[in-house]
């Protein structure tokens, strides 16, 4: 009794947890929910299948670079975990604006032979790589359109350059993060000048020993380096996906290729991102629609905007629901059977 006690308070705790998650998802689309079903509607089918088939195989990618990372920790690491935890986090970047997503990586991971250290360490290169992608993608597109961009954007050079920096600022911080004995340092020294009187002793103790363990974990991962290679290859290969939907949008529009969209949604994708907003929800819209409306219209890039967020951002999160749903099933059933 005692046990069926237990079982259904911590069921309880769980059905809360997901109204707030409901709540939460409410609220982050409260204002293009809307906008996206109108377009949806007007989208012809071919383009809506096109878009989404390419959303799903830069997911199937993402759960590739996943799989071959959690591999050099866990051998037996299986791809189709690799899909779950890709669709996983699609739906917690929803349900918490972003700010849950690496947290559902890193426990999913530990529930499959990752352990928190090692999966935190991970998750973090992986965005490092996946930053580095995207500065790397947005500079080789900008050049192969360099006199369409440059007579398009010349205007905003100092404002391209500083997007530039910033995701190498943000990118080389991930890293140093991960791996930098100095710069671990430097955060002790910091923690230890507001630690005079050592009230927090016990804390800094335990952030020690974890920021030493997130060393090792990450050095052993850059120190492969042919697998760092082909996770950055693979990451420009799933941006190919995400970077060619416009064109499936804009197509028939004279005025623009593929390779000129290609390198205007690169550039707003890595614009979009220095602009803090929870989960990039208003900036990729703001910044994607400014971009191409010069070029293909305003209206016609504001309907752009919103059926690209549906692709990159609500589908995966639709996929991610039914994963889920499947995982709290499964823990329910292994609850009633204790």
């Amino acid at each position: 009794e005692i046990a069926s006690c237990l079982v259904g308070s911590e069921m309880c705790i769980r059905d809360r947890f997901v109204i707030l998650i409901i709540g939460a998802i409410v609220y982050t689309f409260r204002d293009t929910a809307g906008p996206i079903l109108e377009q949806l509607k007007e989208t012809t089918p071919s383009v809506l299948a096109g878009i989404c088939v390419m959303s799903g195989i830069y997911c199937l990618v993402e759960a590739l670079i996943t799989t071959v990372l959690a591999k050099q920790y866990n051998p037996d690491f299986r791809y189709q975990w690799g899909i779950e935890n890709m669709f996983f986090c699609s739906f917690y970047r929803v349900a918490t604006l972003g700010s849950g997503s690496g947290v559902a990586a890193i426990i999913y991971l530990n529930e499959h032979g990752v352990d928190y250290s090692k999966g935190f360490g991970m998750y973090m290169l992986q965005y490092a790589f996946h930053k580095i992608s995207i500065a790397i993608y947005s500079a080789i597109f900008f050049f192969l359109s360099w006199n369409y961009m440059c007579g398009h954007f010349g205007g905003y050079t100092w404002l391209l350059l500083a997007g530039y920096a910033i995701t190498m600022v943000i990118t080389l911080a991930l890293i140093l993060f991960c791996c930098s004995t100095k710069f671990h340092q430097l955060i002790f020294a910091m923690l230890d000048f507001f630690n005079k009187k050592g009230k927090y002793d016990a804390l800094e103790h335990q952030l020690r020993e974890q920021c030493a363990d997130l060393e090792t974990a990450s050095k052993y991962l850059l120190h492969k380096k042919k697998m760092v290679a082909g996770v950055i290859g693979l990451n420009l290969l799933k941006l190919c996906f995400w970077y060619g939907m416009p064109y499936l949008l804009f197509a028939g529009d004279k005025n623009i290729n593929l390779v000129e969209t290609m390198a205007i949604t690169a550039l707003s994708v890595m614009l979009a991102a220095v602009i803090p907003a929870p989960a990039g929800i208003g900036s990729t819209e703001f910044v994607f629609t400014g971009l191409f409306a010069g070029i293909v219209g305003t209206g016609v890039a504001g309907s752009a905007s919103l059926l690209y967020r549906f692709a990159t951002f609500v589908f995966p999160f639709l996929i991610g629901v039914a994963v889920v749903i499947t995982r709290k099933i499964r823990e329910r059933r292994a609850m009633e059977n204790l």
